[in-house]
């Protein structure tokens, strides 16, 4: 077994795909350059052994970049394109949201647009709330899209491989806090399903439902209240677009509480379609009201004493589950 941060395990799921179907091809903005970088970051490396006709360095335009994602696909293409941060999202989302979301309904289901848009996400990093934010909710509201998050590296590599098979458009969020990460990943063939979500620990007394960066967070909340006698069931969703909803029912039904854990802001958060999916699904299975624990509605500070008021910590996690035991 090997130990890879996620943007290693991420450029091996690239490489490996990329060796695998001639039709697939990288671009954005700095993803050949990044070979004279980090070894760490995801398209390190791919250039030389792929060269300038399927790693695209493209100008600083994330809404050339998303259309020539719609273009390559209907054109029977799979391209992978990266907007760089989450934020930039907003730059690509006419194409994204307007065309690549919409285009197989609009045919009938007679066309695939098979195309992945990958992000970073996350703060952290002290570089302000226009790199930081995080806008899977805004995603995961269009229909046509799934939307993916994974929180460990054997995640990212197994999901990433799935996404680019896909014929479907899929934006893969990645966490920047996780990229530097080492964490198991096997090193034979596997793909991880879209849609499927994943106890990542099990428990009978809490439900702790989660995705990205904040697994790490209810991990390490969990420890600490195993040493008080509270078993907490860990839920990574993985994927929000399709959302995995036995899974989540039945580890809700199992310990009749539920905590949901996001780093990005409260209103409108993605936490809320959780909590709305229980409440009308398991609500009698419910033994005390839900609780969401979520960052603040500021955008991300800079400063980095502020920066860490803004990121849910394992403290408050542990505050929200012991209201509700």
């Amino acid at each position: 077994m090997q130990k890879l941060g996620m943007g290693q395990a991420v450029n091996q799921a690239l490489r490996e795909e990329m060796r695998r179907d001639s039709n697939v091809f990288i671009a954005g903005e700095g993803v050949g350059v990044s070979i004279h970088v980090n070894p760490m970051f995801p398209t390190h490396g791919l250039l030389e052994e792929f060269g300038p006709k399927r790693v695209k360095d493209t100008p600083v335009s994330e809404a050339a970049i998303a259309g020539l994602a719609v273009g390559a696909a209907e054109a029977g293409l799979r391209p992978v394109v990266e907007i760089m941060f989450n934020p930039f999202f907003t730059l690509a989302s006419d194409m994204i949201v307007n065309h690549a979301a919409k285009l197989r309904y609009l045919s009938g289901g007679k066309s695939s647009f098979p195309l992945v848009v990958r992000m970073k996400t996350g703060a952290g990093f002290g570089a302000g709330c226009q790199h930081s934010h995080n806008l899977e909710a805004w995603a995961a509201h269009c229909p046509g899209l799934k939307v993916v998050m994974p929180a460990t590296s054997a995640d990212a590599k197994g999901l990433l491989k799935s996404a680019i098979r896909d014929d479907n458009p899929v934006l893969f969020i990645e966490h920047m806090g996780l990229y530097f990460a080492p964490m198991p990943v096997p090193e034979e063939e596997y793909l991880t399903p879209i849609g499927k979500a994943d106890v990542k620990r099990p428990g009978k007394d809490v439900t702790v439902a989660t995705w990205s960066s904040m697994l790490g967070v209810a991990m390490a909340a969990a420890d600490q209240l195993a040493g008080e006698g509270i078993e907490t069931e860990i839920v990574d969703l993985r994927t929000l677009v399709p959302l995995d909803k036995e899974t989540l029912l039945a580890s809700v039904r199992k310990t009749g509480r539920l905590v949901v854990l996001h780093e990005a802001t409260r209103t409108g958060g993605f936490g809320g379609e959780v909590a709305a999916v229980v409440m009308e699904e398991a609500f009698a299975d419910l033994k005390a009201p839900l609780r969401r624990v979520t960052g603040p509605d500021i955008p991300v500070p800079a400063s980095p004493p502020q920066e860490r008021f803004y990121i849910p910590n394992a403290q408050s996690l542990i505050s929200a589950i012991k209201e509700i035991l």
